[in-house]
């Protein structure tokens, strides 16, 4: 009976690759109180944790592993993971393009070696950082979990440990190939995700699109909201258009400000009122914004609103429309942000095609019946 359970174990190992960029699931306070990153001390805290390592499992069926690599059993499956800890280690408000570009190269450079990828990652920019990842990967067809916590993992009372557990066995032992946000025991699509609070464990959700997994007493899989797997060769796009912005409309606006606001962008995101309002009774304002397109800048149009969808059934949003802003449908903020930067980087693209782009579906990230692919 030991030689069979042996066997299994070593024929049904899955092994995940987990980044870990800093944020508040590794913090520890420092001399004035206020939570910092502390580098070469998450691992060891990792190891103290009977969930997220088995010492007897790894001892006996795993004696040559490096010091940053933990095994765990759950659901019947057996996870070996290996922990890459960044230096330095980054609160996510300091997160930038260039680490959304080291997060995918490292994916790109290990995604032969592993079954799923796990990217520990601060919560304030959490949202943007799988919302870019989504776009970047083509091809991809394995699990890429982006996770956090509210409360770091050396606090006696946190919701790291379940945050990290979840987003390994999902990653580990069930086929989600696309990227994802797992927090508070749901599985999200990462590019309809954003943060909706600062105090509740929940801290996230996705309004405009259903839940992929959720873990209570069971583990339940939605599939019919899973993207089935994309056949073509994995590729890891690293080129980012960064001169991107959003923009929040608000009732003061005036139209100097609008154009001062928008002279060093190549695209931007407008968050308008409702289902895609602006002030249609102020033409300065909305010349300002034609100018703008007739130079060439993309504008895309989401709403303020956190559930719903930029519709133009009301005359101040078809207004927008009528001047080339391009709708945003129901895209959040740091989707739309993210895609734009992506599509404006595409080489060889036309300016009406990368327009066609941004009005596609090309990750699940929007609800259109458009689809658009670059060859």
């Amino acid at each position: 009976m030991h030689k069979t359970r042996k066997t299994k174990i070593q024929t049904s190992s899955k092994k995940i690759f987990v980044i870990y960029t800093g944020g508040t699931i590794g913090m520890k306070p420092n001399d004035d109180g206020a939570q910092v990153p502390v580098p070469k001390e998450f691992i060891s805290r990792l190891k103290s944790i009977p969930q997220l390592l088995d010492p007897e499992l790894a001892s006996k069926h795993f004696p040559n592993l490096d010091e940053n690599e933990l095994v765990l059993s759950a659901t019947g499956c057996l996870i070996v993971y290996k922990v890459c800890e960044y230096d330095p280690l980054l609160d996510s408000s300091s997160m930038t393009p260039n680490e959304w570009i080291k997060i995918a190269k490292d994916i790109e450079e290990n995604y032969e070696n592993f079954d799923g990828f796990v990217i520990l990652h601060g919560t304030d920019t959490l949202a943007y950082t799988s919302s870019v990842l989504s776009f970047l990967f083509e091809g991809l067809q394995k699990p890429v979990i982006v996770t956090g916590a509210q409360l770091s993992v050396f606090e006696t009372r946190s919701d790291a440990v379940d945050n990290i557990l979840g987003a390994l066995i999902l990653s580990g032992c069930y086929e989600i190939p696309e990227v994802c946000v797992f927090f508070a025991n749901k599985l999200f699509r990462g590019n309809r995700t954003t943060k909706i609070s600062v105090k509740k464990l929940a801290g996230f959700d996705s309004p405009n699109y259903d839940i992929l997994a959720d873990t209570q007493t069971t583990i339940k899989l939605n599939n019919n909201y899973i993207r089935k797997p994309d056949t073509s060769p994995f590729r890891v796009n690293t080129n980012l258009n960064t001169n991107v912005g959003i923009l929040t409309f608000f009732p003061t606006m005036t139209p100097s400000m609008l154009e001062l606001f928008l002279q060093p962008f190549d695209g931007l995101v407008i968050r308008s009122y409702g289902s895609g309002n602006v002030p249609s009774d102020q033409p300065e304002l909305i010349q300002v914004l034609k100018n703008a397109i007739d130079r060439g800048l993309l504008i895309i149009n989401t709403t303020q609103c956190l559930e719903g969808a930029v519709s133009g059934i009301y005359q101040t949003g078809k207004i927008l429309e009528d001047i080339g802003v391009i709708s945003g449908y129901d895209m959040t903020p740091e989707a739309a942000l993210t895609k734009l930067s992506v599509v404006l980087a595409y080489p060889h693209l036309s300016h009406q095609e990368r327009i066609q782009m941004m009005k596609s579906n090309i990750r699940g990230e929007l609800t259109s019946n458009h689809s658009y692919s670059v060859t």
